[in-house]
């Protein structure tokens, strides 16, 4: 077994079977601008690479026959790492903030939660609320349901219950999300 110091860079090279490490004997055939060229054997295929002095990089090694491109390697690379980039981009990252509450928590200062928590819905966050007894207040659980009740009674209108209340040693949590159905017929 072969193994590689921590600092060395990953080749991208072994990540895709280009010229003689593809395997399958048939591949269907396209060029850099992703125009069929046609379906052929593996030697044909890579004549023709080497005729354009290009690579010749399997991209669909699952389809039947394989896909392969006709393509600069480093240029492939290139176009790849710009597809992640985009993906990246438009992959929406979501937060899971968390507001803490006790059982006896007064209406001002639930208010004062509430308002936060309306403020990270807005964002687009999940939050979980946190309901945390201490000492004998576990004997009564039925306080911190009631605080989680109005708080999601309170936020109905911007807000859906991913998980229920749910008594965890000391913590009652519950998770809320935004719910983008009441929000576009609010902007409507």
């Amino acid at each position: 077994m072969i193994r590689r110091a921590h600092n060395q860079q990953h080749d991208p090279r072994w990540d895709f079977r280009i010229n003689e490490r593809i395997n399958s004997p048939e591949l269907r055939v396209l060029d850099s601008e992703n125009k069929q060229i046609g379906v052929m054997s593996k030697a044909e295929a890579l004549n023709l690479a080497r005729e354009q002095e290009l690579d010749l990089v399997e991209v669909a090694g699952q389809a039947v026959p394989p896909v392969a491109k006709i393509i600069d390697f480093n240029k492939f690379l290139y176009q790849q790492s710009k597809k992640k980039q985009e993906e990246k981009k438009k992959a929406k990252v979501t937060e899971t903030k968390e507001v803490r509450f006790g059982p006896h928590t007064q209406e001002n200062d639930l208010q004062i939660g509430v308002d936060k928590i309306r403020g990270f819905l807005d964002e687009g966050n999940k939050v979980k609320l946190v309901v945390k007894f201490k000492g004998r207040q576990i004997i009564h659980p039925e306080f911190g349901y009631n605080v989680l009740k109005r708080v999601t009674e309170i936020l109905a209108d911007v807000s859906k219950v991913d998980k229920e209340p749910n008594l965890m040693g000391k913590q009652l949590m519950m998770v809320l999300s935004p719910d983008k159905k009441k929000n576009k017929t609010e902007g409507e």
